[in-house]
């Protein structure tokens, strides 16, 4: 009966159901809800989270108001961010721009004009602000009232006073796991879905179900000062680097923020309702000296009241929500680390959908419990570690290549000790350490997690890793750009290798194996065996739920891990690293709908796998593989099982960079043997590794997708520009197909473009797309390609008119990207403008080719 929960029940009853209930252990709001500070900023450095605060906005100063008659306490107050130093101004900007695609109004002001608008203000140390003037803040208890009223006047029942004492799960006949009914005081009511929105005490509820909830519980505080004068009518201040927020409160101000030694409650008591700890003023007294630099009137104002309650965080201080992929019915609603009122409407709504459509409208992937590894959710360390960093560094400008320090090398690679003496820069994706770029001034591990020396612990010093980290907090390209570039080039020009041993690597097998594949796969994976096929999955909108390669094998006796045993159909799935757990729980939950007899089993901790790339790819592989490797006896797109060195491995002939080359899939314990033997067969050409960014450019460059980057679950693959991975051809049906039907024949609304500029200006996706001066979309994804020595961007346009989008309407328009403000003159592109004739994975290349190189690297 909090922020979530109202909001909740009132989509639900909203989008018609009438059998909702929503149960409160004590009364509306006495869990987090009703100390919150309320306030709701519009932008965000997210897309999807800019249109969840929209929705709240709607429903809070408007919808609410309309169906009731009753006031929810929103004011419209406007809000002020603080900079005080050019990155952050710098970030701010970046906010503006992608505000006006959504049509949200924003100015940068000067000191000056700062002072003007909030004379209260000391603007000595500011470099700038960003003023949104329709920002405000929302009443709790008026806000959570008026939603259950709208919903109960729909049909939904809110029972207050009633705590649960247990749900029922039962277990069907193909062994899963169901919510069967929810056990409380009073009774027992039989439901097959529960949306667990009970915030701090979210895993207690988990529990009962058998459902790891991975939050924590710490407390957060606000003092609310005595009256101002002259303090009326201001806009509320967020100033990150004080780390301190100032919120209006009538003629006072309520001050709270983030810091570092934040206290963990522990000890989660169920008896706590409408209560409050003491302050630790220790601990607190970092935001009021904060909030007197930026206010100096408040050193001669004195405190009314504090208010330190319990707050749930989680570990990338996100919310999380969706099916939990232990039980189904079982639905989170929860963790909302101090933002559960401004992203309760959104989140509201998308939960509601989710529940009743089997999946959201917008990408919720960012949110969904299942963007975390199942080993790291009961993992108390890891959520403990994560959650602290996540709350410290909440305030902190979002850069876009930070990487976590908490509770790093949970899951490493046979690769991982070797490549970090070669100086490798690791990111972390799933748990997994995966090679980022590769330092060329010695090797800089990971060390564990110092707590950012809060808690009396001494700081890591002289950490390698930490420094490079920092190098990388700027809007510029960073000082390592010319090793990324070296990295691309010598993937483009000779040959490269990539450790991508994260990946995940699923087999499908069973009865039902071949049925599965045609309904869970857009593309046909049902060539013959040895084939290896690129495909997408999608939901039932049409929406990629994920793109990954299925390769078709042998039937056969199991030689595992690099065969299972399969008398009929048999698959191997690759999967990017960082979504495997998605994937899994999808391609579970489609077998479970559908009622299908197969077996999928997970030996992505089994094998290693290294991406061997480049014109020179074939040279160096024929020395250490007993198989030909010409294009006639292995072709582009097939895969065999083969002897390198000695070692049994799977090679596959496939390319994420745009070349020639092949992906070798290696037993755990082969993997270094392997690996040693490709750099020295590799040594005379020069061979080098590679990482992940050096994969993003050339990925970007080639125009391949990336999943949650260009290709989400609200994106199909007509618009994504993959339409070649569906089989529309064949009259095979497979989930998504009809939605897909549909938008051909009716045309696309919106659809993907590539983009060049000719200034050599970073960009990082969100920056707004303009087509003859109107918005029409924004970047998802931006990076530099340093073959065809531009920055290049892709994002979706539609037609403002809400017309079709077709060749015409990109060729005809003027396109500009505007980035922090600047505006760039953009060329669109319908193909990459990279090999746009695929004659370099083909394995051909002109004649003159390293004559050309040469002149290039001259």
């Amino acid at each position: 009966g909090g922020s979530l929960g109202c909001q909740t029940v009132y989509h639900l009853a909203k989008m018609g159901m009438t059998n909702v209930v929503l149960l409160e252990r004590d009364r509306l709001t006495a869990g987090t809800t009703w100390h919150t500070a309320g306030l709701l900023w519009q932008l965000r450095p997210s897309d999807v989270e800019v249109e969840l605060l929209a929705h709240t906005r709607q429903v809070i100063s408007h919808d609410l108001e309309q169906e009731t008659g009753l006031e929810t306490g929103w004011i419209q107050n406007g809000g002020l961010f603080i900079a005080s130093n050019k990155q952050r101004l710098d970030e701010y900007k970046r906010l503006m721009s992608l505000g006006k695609v959504y049509g949200i109004e924003s100015h940068v002001l000067s000191p000056a004009e700062t002072k003007d608008l909030y004379p209260l203000m000391n603007v000595d140390d500011l470099y700038g602000t960003l003023y949104v003037p329709k920002d405000g803040t929302m009443d709790p208890a008026g806000t959570c009232t008026t939603l259950s009223r709208a919903a109960t006047a729909r049909g939904a029942t809110v029972i207050e006073n009633c705590p649960v004492t247990g749900i029922q799960v039962s277990t069907d006949d193909m062994g899963v796991k169901r919510v069967k009914a929810v056990e409380t005081f009073h009774g027992t009511i039989q439901t097959p879905v529960v949306v667990n929105c009970a915030g701090v005490w979210a895993a207690k509820l988990g529990e009962m179900a058998g459902v790891k909830v991975p939050l924590v519980a710490m407390h957060h505080a606000y003092v609310v000062t005595e009256r101002i004068e002259g303090i009326q009518n201001m806009p509320n201040v967020r100033d990150h680097d004080a780390s301190v927020y100032l919120r209006l409160q009538g003629d006072a101000l309520s001050v709270g923020g983030y810091e570092q030694n934040p206290v963990f409650w522990d000890k989660v008591s169920d008896k706590f309702a409408f209560s409050l700890f003491d302050l630790d003023w220790d601990v607190f007294m970092q935001h009021i000296e904060g909030a007197i630099n930026r206010v100096p009137a408040l050193e001669q104002t004195g405190i009314k009241s504090t208010v330190c309650g319990p707050e749930s965080f989680t570990a990338d201080h996100k919310p999380l929500m969706g099916e939990a992929p232990e039980v189904r019915g079982f639905f989170l609603g929860c963790g909302f680390n101090s933002a559960g009122m401004m992203l309760g409407g959104g989140c509201g709504r998308e939960l509601a959908h989710w529940i009743i459509h089997g999946r959201p409208e917008k990408d919720m992937y960012g949110y969904d419990i299942r963007r975390f590894h199942h080993s790291l959710t009961d993992n108390n360390k890891w959520i403990r570690e994560r959650s602290h960093e996540s709350y410290a560094k909440n305030y902190s400008v979002v850069f876009p290549f930070d990487e976590p320090l908490a509770s790093r090398n949970m899951r490493t690679d046979p690769f991982h000790k070797v490549l970090t003496e070669q100086g490798c820069v690791f990111q972390e994706r799933h748990g997994w350490e995966r090679p980022g770029w590769f330092n060329q001034d010695g090797a800089a591990p990971v060390l564990d997690y110092d707590w950012y020396g809060a808690y009396d612990i001494s700081k890591n010093q002289n950490y390698k890793y930490n420094e490079l980290l920092g190098k990388e907090y700027t809007f510029d390209y960073p000082p390592h750009h010319h090793v990324i570039k070296n990295e691309c080039l010598s993937c483009r020009h000779g040959v490269s290798v990539f450790n991508m041993s994260y990946f995940g690597k699923f087999y499908l097998t069973g009865p039902d194996a071949k049925k599965a594949a045609d309904w869970l796969f857009s593309a046909d994976v049902n060539k013959i065996p040895g084939s290896t096929v690129y495909t997408c999955m999608l939901n039932k909108r049409g929406g990629s739920e994920a793109d990954l390669t299925v390769s078709r094998l042998e039937a056969g006796a199991a030689n595992l891990p690099l065969a299972p045993e399969a008398n009929g159909d048999a698959y191997y799935l690759a999967i990017g690293g960082g979504v495997a757990e998605h994937n899994w729980n999808h391609i579970k939950t489609v077998l479970q709908d559908e009622g299908l007899n197969c077996q999928l089993t997970d030996y992505s901790e089994d094998m290693g796998m290294i991406s061997i790339q480049g014109p020179k790819s074939r040279e160096v592989l024929q020395e250490i593989l007993d198989t030909d490797l010409s294009n006639e006896a292995f072709p582009f797109s097939t895969h065999k099982v083969c002897n390198a060195v000695g070692h049994k491995v799977r090679a596959m002939r496939l390319s994420f960079v745009g070349e020639l080359g092949w992906e070798l899939h290696i037993p755990k314990d082969s993997c270094l043997p392997v690996y040693q033997a490709v750099m020295a067969a590799g040594a005379k050409h020069s061979i080098i590794n590679a990482g992940y960014r050096a994969i993003d450019s050339l990925s970007i460059e080639k125009g391949y997708r990336h999943w949650h980057a260009d290709l989400r679950p609200d994106d199909t693959p007509l618009e994504a520009g993959l339409a070649f991975t569906c089989k529309m051809k064949s009259t095979i049906p497979f989930l998504g197909r009809a939605s897909l039907e549909k938008q051909k024949a009716e045309g696309l609304r919106r659809r993907i473009v590539c983009f060049t500029i000719d200034e050599k200006v970073p960009m990082f996706g969100l920056e707004a797309i303009f087509r003859n001066g109107v918005p029409v979309g924004h970047l998802r994804r931006s990076d530099y390609g340093f073959f065809i020595d531009k920055q290049i961007g892709y994002g979706y346009i539609r037609n403002p008119d809400g017309g079709v989008v077709n060749a015409d309407f990109i060729k005809s328009g003027k396109f500009t990207l505007e980035r922090m403000g600047v505006v760039y003159e953009a060329k669109p592109h319908l193909k990459s403008p990279f090999d746009p004739s695929n004659n370099r994975v083909k394995g051909i290349y002109p004649d003159n080719y390293h004559n050309v190189y040469k002149a290039n690297a001259q």
